[in-house]
């Protein structure tokens, strides 16, 4: 009896072993280098995040419009739009293809929301909760799509979709090489649930607040805008949870790394003042 509970035990750690080397060679037979040059598992092409993008867009916006909270402060609108307008133009400089992006913003009227996003192919929101609890200037405003379209251009909704991918793919390949239980892979599941609603990485928020810095200071807006958002975001959240900071996790040294980016940038933003000046 107790040979064949060895021998079943036995039969299961193999069978994980399996499955994770498996996995793992998956992972890196599928594995790309974004703008920021670190290698992400892309299970999830790019293309297939867009398109996949372009249906949650439709549902997110469709029921929101219905109700008249979309884009129903014209000078608001137009404000946002202009902003965003300058950092499309950036963003398509550094990465050339997204021209072909269906680029477009909504102002979501939700006075409680402070979030903003920008889905893979350059669809983007933002919410009137964010820009009237911070006061966000103009900088700020931009500070904060900048960064949303920095999560585009480096592929983190793929490489997002593509961890959740991972994990269906574990489960089942487990689920069938043991014996656990319908409640054992329950929970196995939830938990996996769980791990995809979790903050952004560490790496893609520093690709996204490195990235976003240069392209709001080649648009004309000045880097310590970054610095200053981050300080309305930390002193109004207070004891609220903000959705754009559950899913925007904020360090402490954030404000520093951004002050020291804000330097590094601060040739570009002078060249592009420069500019318009002429």
């Amino acid at each position: 009896m107790t040979s064949r509970k060895n021998l079943q035990q036995t039969v299961k750690l193999c069978s994980k072993t399996i499955i994770s080397t498996v996995l793992v060679s998956l992972m890196l037979s599928a594995c790309t280098t974004n703008i920021a040059g670190r290698k992400q598992l892309t299970l999830v092409s790019e293309r297939q995040a867009i398109e996949a993008s372009k249906l949650a867009y439709t549902e997110t916006i469709k029921p929101l419009a219905d109700a008249g909270k979309v884009n129903n402060n014209p000078k608001l609108t137009k404000r946002v739009e202009r902003i965003t307008k300058k950092l499309i133009e950036q963003a398509i400089l550094l990465r050339p293809e997204t021209r072909g992006w269906n680029w477009q913003v909504k102002v979501i009227d939700d006075p409680e929301v402070v979030n903003a996003w920008c889905m893979a192919g350059g669809k983007m929101a933002i919410y009137t909760g964010l820009i009237n609890k911070l006061n966000a200037t103009d900088g700020e405003i931009a500070q904060v799509m900048g960064h949303e379209i920095s999560h585009a251009l480096a592929n983190h909704s793929a490489e997002r979709m593509s961890v959740a991918m991972a994990n269906n793919m574990a489960l089942q390949m487990l689920q069938k090489a043991t014996d656990a239980s319908g409640r054992t892979m329950t929970l196995a599941a939830s938990a996996a649930q769980v791990a995809l609603t979790l903050p952004n990485s560490r790496a893609s928020e520093s690709e996204a607040d490195e990235v976003g810095i240069e392209l709001a200071a080649k648009a004309g807006f000045h880097p310590k805008a970054a610095v200053t958002l981050w300080q309305k975001m930390a002193k109004q959240g207070g004891g609220q949870t903000f959705e754009f900071l559950s899913t925007h996790p904020s360090p402490q040294n954030r404000q520093k790394a951004l002050e020291k980016l804000g330097q590094k940038v601060l040739p570009f933003y002078k060249a592009a003042k420069k500019k318009q000046v002429l």
